[in-house]
């Protein structure tokens, strides 16, 4: 049993992305690859898209239980733009099932053009990393965006800043959410904190303490910190202690 959908937008495509045996049969720049899953490039009319394609969902009981990775991953974007929250948008998707087992699935987003993940400009030390009104404007839409996922009770948790894609008009993007997840009570503040932790880890290298605490506060919408504010960094700021 399958099952896939196009966006009536792009039903001109409908001979690359109208079914699942057609997007396994693509061929294009391989940009990434493991024992589940590849990703890869192909260009039409101009426009870039990413064909992510699943050939599993785990080993043992993993291929009957739960919510297929690449399910959750289409429903997570769905739900950011659902919340206002900017990402690539979903073009096609859909998976297969031998009887009860999953079997394959795929999702196909359009490329968001002019942009580059945060963590490439980390890693050559990009001048707008230390320009203050551009780190500002990142900062305030970060923090609004996280913010709006924690206030749904939905954690990322893999908020790292090579999944915040950054354009020329320093628009940011969230990408990549396969493993994003809604939470109650314990396991919500923990993985709130995970997420933070996640988009500090980078942070305290590349900010400075002022504008890490500064977007602490734009994410908890107030001037001032209160004691659950100062507790909760003392927990962010320690998480990956000992595991960088």
């Amino acid at each position: 049993m399958s099952g896939w959908k196009l966006d009536p937008a792009y039903s001109e495509l409908a001979d690359d992305f109208g079914s699942l045996e057609a997007v396994f049969a693509l061929q294009g720049e391989r940009l990434t690859s493991d024992v589940l899953s590849e990703v890869i490039r192909v260009e039409r009319k101009g426009v870039n898209y990413y064909v992510k394609r699943y050939v599993g969902a785990g080993k043992g009981l993993r291929r009957y239980l739960g919510k297929p990775r690449v399910k959750m991953e289409w429903q997570n974007l769905k739900r950011f733009a659902k919340w206002g929250i900017p990402t690539a948008q979903v073009v096609a998707w859909g998976l297969e099932r031998r009887g009860a087992a999953y079997a394959r699935g795929a999702m196909i987003t359009r490329e968001l053009p002019r942009t580059e993940d945060l963590s490439a400009l980390a890693e050559r030390r990009d001048p707008k990393l230390s320009d203050r009104a551009w780190v500002d404007t990142v900062s305030r839409q970060l923090a609004q965006y996280t913010r709006t996922m924690h206030d749904h009770h939905f954690t990322h948790n893999d908020l790292k800043w090579r999944n915040l894609l950054i354009d020329d008009e320093a628009r940011v993007f969230l990408i990549d959410c396969p493993n994003g997840d809604f939470w109650r009570g314990f396991w919500l503040k923990y993985r709130i904190t995970k997420d933070l932790a996640c988009l500090d880890k980078v942070a305290k290298y590349q900010l400075s303490a002022t504008q890490r605490l500064r977007f602490y506060l734009q994410y908890r919408n107030r001037t001032r910190l209160n004691a659950a504010d100062k507790k909760r960094i003392r927990h962010v700021v320690r998480f990956f202690e000992g595991r960088e």
